[in-house]
């Protein structure tokens, strides 16, 4: 296996990021807060601390997010029940109408970047990058030294 996998795997990304960023602006909509509401959709009530773990960014950066989509009337916080310093994020109807909304284009852009390849294609492409996301989100196991 060259290291080219890396580089296709990093171009394939950053190309998907690009298009869907100028189909979504279309919309109203950047990138990162439609992956907030993607993942709200998924994971609703789940706390900012939880979210920004699952996007990869500072809980401080992701605060800034959803005051923006919170003033939007996309997502609303409520207090955790259990942990007063706790919030717990939600989609609102507002919310889910735009998920619905930006949902054919997200669909457009796959279609798309998957064309020329037959269903038992993208398929199996999308099984072997499921195991990769599996291999490299595993805790590496303990060695011994000795």
């Amino acid at each position: 296996m060259s290291e080219d996998i890396g580089i296709l795997l990093s171009d394939a990304a950053r190309l998907m990021r690009r298009s869907f960023d100028g189909r979504a602006r279309a919309l109203g909509v950047t990138r990162p807060q439609w992956r907030v509401l993607a993942l709200l959709r998924r994971f609703d009530g789940c706390t900012q601390v939880t979210m920004a773990d699952m996007m990869d960014v500072e809980p401080i950066t992701l605060g800034r997010m959803i005051d923006r989509l919170q003033e939007s009337g996309l997502v609303e916080r409520r207090a955790d029940p259990k942990d007063r310093r706790a919030w717990r994020l939600h989609l609102t109807p507002a919310g889910e109408e735009k998920i619905t909304t930006l949902r054919p284009t997200a669909l457009a852009l796959f279609e798309d970047a998957l064309a020329g390849l037959d269903a038992a294609q993208q398929s199996e492409l999308q099984s072997m990058l499921g195991v990769i996301c599996t291999n490299l989100t595993r805790k590496p196991l303990e060695t011994a030294h000795g």
